[in-house]
């Protein structure tokens, strides 16, 4: 069973290639008996988890204490998976599915969570609502702070999402992409032809000087290139997601500055032939209905007005940098939290002094934004009395630590399974699958074993009857809707069934 497990969930290997490993010990079994052994090791690991929570928290308490990092992942109306770590120990300190992450719910898990290891130095989540107030009720007058990643890339979604969608939308509503694409494959077929096109143009850019014998092909290959140029601003960002990245206005900045070259381009005739041209007119004619789009770059010219000012805090902030090249999984840059207060103050200030601002709204609600999560953004160190003298801990102002969490578990979903969404693992994942994590902390596996030689004999000493109590409880997944009513409400004439039975139920 541990095998099992650990091939499973820590080298993520899938059910079939467990059985593979197995068989070269001389033990067969089916793949469906090795994802039994994988569930039941994620009980095992649940259950010796619990019993270790005394230890693990004797040990938070002699280093101060623990910092609770709290957040959820879901996937349309699948129940969500919300897990706890605590930053300063990085141990995964418990896991639910939840049919929804409103207040009630998230309040029975922090609950179990102040149960299990008391009240923590400090909580760092976002700022849905329903943690916000479960936070507050459950561990009231404990310091609770704002992710600063989360409450940017918030803000920003507020004052760019709306423009950015008509941007999007617009952008496939002319279907601007495969157009090009199909356009750049009837010029790839010519090039193929002549591949010395690509090395003459490249050498042509480089020495700013045309390839005088192929003069006749300089529109195509030019034509070619340009598209996939255009094309490659669909790809722009550094890993942190919109409204940090934003690819589709790259792409349409890309699309207009590659109309402007058509226009200089077309009319001239390198060789007095106007037939050479054809691909630059091809393009234009491509080009036409997205150059002639209002409501496009009406969305463009706004975007680009808002991101003046987003960019402003981001770098007041200094958080997810523009020369950043590690995504998500940047720690933001480290600097005194006062100096970063400092800087958002200025800009607040500037915003309410700036000419225009009593007539815009979006700046009105970013003001808005800033003022109501003020206490909960910055953080002075907080002072722990240890039995080894007093500490000063500063939390961490971002809660990336669990978004990376979260994204390493889907990774080793996808990898096991071959499935890239993650519905289905958030359906059929055991809630206390999360605690895998732990057993690559060293210092949290002394704790687990305490004293005992290995993961087997640690589960061998957990009695039978417990160990079927958690399995049973383990199985029971919250829904929102339960399964056995979803094709009943899929009816098109559900409504008209319902008052055709009452009603002859009546009769």
């Amino acid at each position: 069973m541990v095998y099992a497990g650990k091939a499973l969930f820590l080298r993520h290997r899938n059910e079939e290639e467990v059985v593979g490993e197995l068989a070269k010990a001389n033990i067969q079994i089916s793949p469906r008996e090795v994802s039994l052994l994988g569930r039941k090791f994620i009980i095992y690991l649940a259950i010796a988890h619990q019993q270790a929570t005394p230890n693990i928290t004797a040990d938070m308490q002699s280093r101060g204490g623990y910092i609770c990092h709290l957040d959820a992942t879901c996937e349309g109306s699948d129940p969500l998976l919300m897990s706890s770590i605590d930053s300063l120990s990085d141990i995964v300190l418990g896991n639910v599915k939840l049919p929804a992450e409103d207040a009630e719910h998230v309040m029975a898990f922090l609950e179990r969570i102040k149960k299990d290891f008391g009240i923590p130095l400090a909580l760092v989540h976002d700022m849905a609502k329903g943690i916000l107030k479960a936070v507050a009720t459950v561990f009231p007058g404990v310091p609770d702070f704002i992710c600063h990643f989360h409450f940017l890339r918030d803000i920003g979604k507020d004052i760019l999402g709306a423009d950015y969608d008509i941007l999007r939308k617009r952008l496939s509503h002319h279907r601007i992409s495969a157009k090009l694409r199909r356009l750049a494959k009837g010029l790839k077929s010519d090039i193929d032809h002549h591949p010395e096109l690509i090395q003459a143009m490249h050498s042509g850019i480089q020495e700013a000087a045309l390839p005088s014998d192929r003069l006749e092909f300089v529109p195509l290959i030019s034509v070619y290139t340009s598209i996939q140029w255009a094309l490659r601003g669909k790809d722009e960002g550094h890993g942190y997601g919109f409204p940090f990245d934003r690819p589709h206005l790259a792409f349409a900045e890309r699309l207009r500055r590659l109309e402007a070259q058509v226009e200089e381009l077309k009319d001239i005739h390198l060789r007095g032939q106007w037939r050479d041209n054809r691909p630059y007119f091809k393009l234009h004619i491509a080009l036409k209905p997205i150059m002639q789009d209002k409501a496009l770059w009406k969305a463009v010219a706004d975007i680009e007005e808002h991101i003046t000012v987003f960019e402003k805090l981001r770098c007041a902030m200094r958080i997810a940098p523009t020369t950043g090249r590690r995504g998500l999984n940047d720690q933001a840059e480290t600097c005194h939290i006062r100096t970063i207060e400092g800087r958002v103050k200025n800009f607040r200030d500037s915003l309410i002094c700036s000419k225009n601002y009593s007539q815009n709204r979006a700046l009105k609600k970013m003001v808005e934004q800033i003022d109501m999560y003020w206490e909960k953004l910055f953080a002075d160190p907080i002072c722990v009395a240890t039995p080894t003298g007093t500490l000063l801990i500063q939390p961490q102002r971002t809660n990336n630590i669990l978004e990376q969490f979260f994204r390493s578990l889907k990774r080793a979903n996808r990898r096991r399974t071959g499935n890239a969404t993650t519905s289905r693992m958030l359906r059929t994942i055991l809630a206390e699958t999360p605690l895998i994590r732990n057993l690559n902390n060293r210092h949290y596996m002394k704790l687990l074993l305490h004293e005992k030689a290995s993961l087997e004999e640690l589960f061998a000493k957990i009695q039978i009857d417990v160990f079927r109590a958690a399995f049973r409880e383990a199985q029971v997944a919250p829904e929102k809707v339960p399964s056995n009513l979803k094709p009943i409400i899929a009816m098109p004439d559900f409504p008209e069934k319902l008052v055709q039975m009452i009603k002859k139920a009546t009769a």
